[in-house]
């Protein structure tokens, strides 16, 4: 007859905190261990969190939508059933409150309640309330200043991307850390104190350049977005404007991949218990061509260009709740079997919310497919952190115009695709991207049927 304490678990090195976005169970709800029993959001992944106990809910301590430190008590299992339905009713006052609920001694959330908009996007200060930038700034070498600055990435490249002195903050994290909530309250109230602006640095929203924003009308419905969508349209922003953007296209004839695939699937996918798809053999094509063109496997710094050795390629995964992009890590090293188990591995984990943060970082090159919705071609955004994306297109047949053996020319059904290449035009120019699709192109349309 023990309580055990369910706590904010450490999800990543640099990670200091987590916003629950969800309970999955409520109080007095029987547990099993290992079993998911809430939905935490960080700056990296969405994840579920298992139970660390088998027993009951006894208590929710921490609501739907609140971020807290790694290490805070979220809730507590008690271990024997007798047990817990005493401290269920004794602690649905405070779990239930603190689960969002009308108030003492009420029902627990439900558990498909959505958390408040109020308690997701907490409104910005009004401009007669003490601002947190008013505090006066520690000195950067005392034991306040450093940890204040030492926020985590997502913070600093808001930061820098507004031009914004991080320790001239108040932050509300551990130690004093400003967190993403702080910086993005002090930029809606206008109080953050700017650093000098680089002279290429680029303007923020609308907000800041007086644009008008978008209001709601009679009948529209409105929501506060989750978490990850947030976090996608900063990503997104600050992708697209730190690069400069040039995209190009070719046509790939992927009809000897297609060929391969069919005669080999039924006993690939006996021997491995994988389904075949188009996708391994493009990254491995991939993999191979980045050797020969190692500006596509880059990054630039701002003043220097880093040519990656590792080849770890991002695979865009669509979920219904948003984007994310797990991550094969030494692509270059994995025969068309391992590329296909890893990349089933970590879409179907993806899905389930089983991804680590670590399997959603360093990518050095990216590949999205918009094609499985129909859509022929696209310009992808380049991640930040790479030189380039690549987009597969919708793979179909095409009459296509061929030369025989004898030079004469003849109409042919093909499997065909439109491949497009996003790439940053600060360090990759048009000839070594059109090199590298070219490269791309004609390993796939001569691709060995003895690599399978």
């Amino acid at each position: 007859m023990a309580r055990i304490d369910v706590v904010m678990p450490q999800m990543g090195e640099s990670i200091a905190e987590g916003t629950l976005s969800r309970w999955l169970k409520k109080v007095g709800d029987a547990v099993k261990r290992d079993e998911p029993i809430f939905e935490i959001s960080t700056d990296k992944v969405d994840a579920e969190i298992p139970a660390p106990n088998a027993g009951v809910l006894a208590e929710i301590v921490v609501g739907e939508g609140q971020t807290v430190a790694v290490g805070t008590i979220v809730a507590r299992i008690e271990t024997t059933q007798s047990a817990a339905v005493g401290a269920g009713a004794a602690g649905n006052g405070a779990g239930a409150s603190a689960a969002g609920a009308p108030g003492a001694g009420g029902p627990p959330q439900k558990q498909n309640a959505p958390a408040p908009a109020a308690a997701q996007h907490p409104s910005p200060a009004p401009a007669t309330a003490p601002s947190r930038a008013a505090a006066p700034a520690p000195a950067p070498d005392t034991l306040e200043g450093r940890l204040r600055a030492k926020s985590s990435p997502l913070v600093r490249k808001i930061a820098a991307e507004h031009g914004i002195e991080i320790a001239a903050l108040s932050g509300t994290g551990i130690a004093g850390r400003v967190t993403k909530r702080d910086i993005m309250q002090a930029l809606e109230s206008g109080t953050a104190s700017r650093a000098a602006r680089p002279a290429y640095a680029p303007a923020g929203g609308g907000a800041e350049q007086g644009f008008p924003l978008p209001q709601g009308w009679d009948g529209d419905v409105v929501e506060p977005m989750s978490k990850m969508r947030s976090l996608t349209s900063e990503h997104m922003v600050n992708a697209r404007r730190h690069a400069a953007h040039v995209t190009s296209f070719f046509e790939v004839d992927l009809t000897r991949i297609a060929r391969i695939r069919q005669k080999n699937r039924a006993a690939f996918e006996q021997q491995t218990g994988q389904k075949l798809t188009f996708m391994p053999f493009v990254i491995k094509a991939v993999t191979d061509c980045l050797k020969r063109h190692p500006m596509l496997n880059a990054a630039h710094d701002g003043r220097s260009i880093i040519f990656r050795k590792q080849y770890n390629v991002g695979i865009a995964v669509a979920l219904d709740w948003g984007l994310i992009v797990p991550v094969i890590k030494g692509a270059d090293n994995l025969s068309l079997a391992g590329l296909t188990k890893q990349l089933n591995d970590l879409a179907a984990r993806a899905r389930a919310k089983k991804l680590q943060p670590a399997e959603v970082q360093n990518a050095t090159f990216t590949i999205t497919n918009p094609g499985v919705f129909g859509s022929l071609m696209g310009t992808p955004i380049i991640p930040l952190g790479t030189a380039a994306i690549m987009g597969l297109g919708a793979i179909e047949k095409r009459p296509k115009v061929i030369t025989g053996p004898d030079g004469e020319d003849t109409i042919a059904i093909r499997t065909c695709a439109y491949f497009s290449i996003s790439f940053d035009h600060r360090i990759v120019d048009g000839a070594d991207a059109d090199r590298f699709m070219a490269d791309v192109k004609q390993t796939l349309e001569s691709f060995p049927e003895t690599a399978l």
